[in-house]
């Protein structure tokens, strides 16, 4: 299986095109499951699926390392937005791309010598109501500073907003004191959110600066989380610590995004997406053929 390994700030990826390799729906969750493994396989935060779709020019299936099939993945889609641009798999620039948390657009922006330097994605309109995330036991809209309790801590309060997929955002004060390895895990499979959720916490600088970190459902501690950005300076609008339309800067452990909930209520992203390398992945099911 010819594979590309791509990161987007740090949250890698094994990306498959399957305009030229096939794979049986039925294999993907324990392809997902070999090739994330860092010891026996390749090692990544899941796997990327980029095909044909028939609502946009692409479509992207995201599989986390545990094999569960996730609905969208901010720093996956800067990276398939270059993958196109560098394989042509399109003509131009702008880009839709379907995921199973709906379409978006992506626009690549190149230096002098046509690489890719960053890409822009419109990652759409947040989703504030507890049935869309979906959340259970409120039902205030927007979802701000809701009490969830957490056995063994203190009750803790949570922004809840989707970009596709489900996130809760949580405060604090010093960004290096983030229970991520404690909460993360428990808030992640808490029975309020029947389809798990993405945990972060959020350090305000300023209006316009936060510092993040993330509990990605399904993966754990990655370096960086596209949606969970968006997703934290949308919650950040609503307790009024930042301001709508303004462009607010976001520095994840792998690097930084440029996020922007503008006035229309899109929310756009623009960030870097880099190529670590390309080769051929012998499936453990055909090593000894």
């Amino acid at each position: 299986m010819r594979f590309t390994k791509m990161h987007g700030l740090g949250n890698q990826y094994i990306f498959v095109n399957q305009f030229e390799e096939k794979i049986m729906e039925e294999e993907l969750a324990k392809i997902a499951i070999e090739v994330s493994d860092v010891y026996t396989g390749i090692g990544s935060d899941g796997l990327i699926l980029i095909g044909p779709s028939e609502v946009g020019d692409l479509q992207m299936r995201i599989f986390n390392k545990d094999g569960s099939e996730a609905k969208n993945c901010g720093n996956g889609l800067r990276c398939v937005a270059k993958y196109a641009h560098d394989n042509k798999l399109v003509a131009s620039k702008e880009m839709s791309i379907e995921t199973l948390g709906g379409v978006v657009e992506a626009t690549v922006h190149v230096n002098s010598n046509n690489n890719v330097e960053q890409v822009t994605v419109d990652m759409g309109l947040p989703r504030l109501k507890p049935e869309e995330i979906p959340l259970l036991g409120t039902e205030k809209t927007p979802i701000i500073m809701e009490e969830i309790e957490v056995q063994g801590y203190v009750p803790m309060y949570m922004t809840a907003v989707s970009m596709g997929n489900p996130h809760a955002v949580f405060y604090v004060d010093q960004i290096e004191e983030a229970p991520l390895n404690t909460i993360g895990p428990l808030v992640e499979k808490h029975n309020r959110f029947p389809e798990s959720v993405n945990v972060e916490f959020v350090e305000q600088v300023s209006k316009n600066e936060l510092h993040f970190r993330v509990w990605e459902r399904g993966s754990g501690i990655t370096q960086a989380c596209g949606t969970g950005a968006c997703a934290a300076v949308v919650a950040s609008v609503l307790n009024g610590y930042s301001q709508k339309g303004e462009e607010v800067l976001v520095h994840l452990a792998g690097g930084d995004l440029r996020i922007k909930w503008a006035e229309d209520d899109h929310v756009w992203m623009t960030g870097p997406a880099e190529t670590i390398c390309e080769g051929i992945y012998y499936r453990k099911n055909s090593r000894n053929g």
